[in-house]
């Protein structure tokens, strides 16, 4: 190869996927012309689509550090793309050096990226899988290694419904995962909100001519996703108003946040 002939890797690069488009809103290095162009679409319809990446992150920071505070140290993250600011593995190990990551994807990019991160931290593992078919992951030979699905575990979901249609009932395919858990474990989700925000509108918009996924949902449907499971202060919220396990905190008020603050909502609950 040419010096300076650009490394193309052994998957399809011409169409872009959820990771890709994430990592270049993000603006992130690891995605392609159609990713960019995937993040383009976005850009277009929601101006400040970045904003919104970083509520989604905000959210899974919320919500791992709520966990990891109630003693789980095993983490299951479903979807979780490429690595970026704050990881699911750096936010539980601050809390608790010895928690156990395991990310999964449907990427393979996602996997390149992930021997690097086990080459310096031999607690986090990182496999090629799809939430589609969740015995897949269950009996991924790494993910049987590396948790143990006897004692509780954080199992995390994060910006990944809104990229199902409901048809497909994605919440059946959690419903595997969280049948494995045991008593104690505990399901971290966020997803795209429809409270009648026109933003929230466009961002469909956006998914829709990027990816050819990304719906919205009522809060009321984004609480099935949870599967009957107690919720954490008994809510979901956005982003900004949403503190697990503070349910005193002072909040503003969802008239004082920013329309692009309004895109997410994030919850955790509780498997008794």
């Amino acid at each position: 190869m040419a010096e300076n002939d650009e490394y193309v890797p052994d998957f399809d690069i011409s169409r872009p996927t959820i990771a890709r488009v994430y990592d270049a809103i993000l603006g992130g290095k690891d995605n392609f012309a159609a990713d960019r162009e995937g993040r383009d679409a976005y850009m277009k319809y929601v101006p400040n689509a970045r904003d919104v990446a970083l509520d989604n992150r905000e959210g899974l920071r919320k919500g791992v550090e709520y966990i990891a505070k109630q003693g789980v140290d095993q983490f299951l993250d479903v979807g979780a793309g490429l690595p970026t600011m704050q990881n699911t593995h750096q936010i539980a190990q601050a809390v608790n050096p010895d928690a156990t990551v395991v990310y999964v994807d449907n990427d393979p990019i996602v996997l390149a990226h992930g021997r690097a991160l086990l080459a310096t931290n031999k607690s986090t593992t990182i496999v090629t899988a799809d939430l589609r078919d969740p015995h897949s992951i269950l009996n991924n030979d790494e993910v049987k290694a590396a948790l143990d699905f006897t004692r509780p575990i954080g199992l995390m979901v994060v910006g990944l419904h809104m990229h199902f249609h409901d048809d497909e009932q994605p919440d059946e395919w959690v419903r595997v995962l969280v049948d494995a858990c045991p008593s104690g474990s505990y399901l971290l989700i966020t997803d795209f909100v429809d409270t009648g925000e026109p933003l929230q509108k466009a961002i469909e918009q956006a998914g829709l001519e990027s990816l050819g996924n990304g719906w919205i949902r009522t809060p009321e449907r984004i609480k099935e996703h949870f599967l009957g499971l107690e919720l954490v202060d008994d809510k979901i919220d956005f982003i900004p108003r949403w503190f697990p396990g503070e349910p005193e905190k002072e909040v503003p008020a969802v008239e004082d946040i920013e329309p692009w603050h309004k895109i997410m909502m994030g919850g955790v609950a509780y498997k008794a």
